[in-house]
């Protein structure tokens, strides 16, 4: 992968009153840590770090931050986004933590995976894709990042697997991960099944109807209360 020029301004203002005025001037705030050196603080135009953010949603993109203080270049170092701080309400980007890096040294990171094709025990029998594991942990330098990592599950029917020790990465690059870890199978199709009570199950009895008996106890309440009336006459 590319680095992705990214030109940023030097801050002297932090904390929430500095945050706040940096937000204002439709930019970002943010800090630069990382290697031997101390943190930077930085803004970043929120138009052009958007326009990058939404080209590589997803990726380990390495960022080649141009750090100025007005028309002045101060510095300049290879970046990565470590973290990235959103408003709850609005999902609008408030803060941005950058890490250096070396593009010499070898760093782990995390790749999304992508499946493609349609499986087998999809199409022929009703199955369907468990998606087990998203995203893969890599270790490879900085230039050799892959966008994504694919997997192709057409050939997949029901019960089939695909375990990382099975995935292909570009050369250079290795994982860590457990290679018996899951990546994505194909399950079969849920049934419906209706429970039917079991070979000598009791079954629940219908209640006995008393409507009848009751309506017998009334009227021989009503015939008592008329013998008692005419024996007082």
């Amino acid at each position: 992968m590319e680095e992705i020029k990214l030109d940023v301004q030097i801050r002297s203002k932090i904390g929430k009153e500095g945050s706040r005025k940096v937000r204002k001037e439709d930019c970002i705030p943010a800090v630069v840590y990382g290697g031997d050196k101390d943190p930077t603080t930085i803004k970043v135009d929120r138009r052009a770090f958007e326009r990058i953010e939404r080209a590589h949603h997803g990726e380990s993109v390495v960022l080649r931050l141009n750090v100025l203080d007005g028309e002045k270049k101060l510095r300049d170092y290879s970046a990565l986004i470590k973290e990235l701080q959103y408003h709850p309400v609005t999902d609008c980007i408030l803060h941005i933590d950058f890490v250096r890096i070396s593009l010499t040294e070898q760093i782990e990171v995390k790749v999304p995976i992508r499946v493609q094709g349609d499986a087998i025990g999809v199409k022929k029998n009703d199955g369907s894709v468990d998606h087990h594991l998203w995203e893969v942990d890599i270790v490879c330098l900085p230039t050799q990042i892959p966008s994504h990592i694919d997997v192709d599950i057409s050939e997949l029917d029901i019960h089939d697997a695909v375990h990382v020790k099975d995935l292909v990465f570009p050369e250079g690059v290795v994982t860590e991960h457990d290679p018996e870890d899951v990546v994505v199978s194909i399950v079969p199709p849920m049934k419906e099944i209706e429970e039917e009570p079991s070979e000598g199950e009791d079954v629940e009895a219908e209640p006995e109807v008393t409507k009848e008996k009751k309506k017998d106890e009334t009227a021989e309440q009503q015939a008592a209360s008329a013998k008692e009336e005419k024996s007082e006459g």
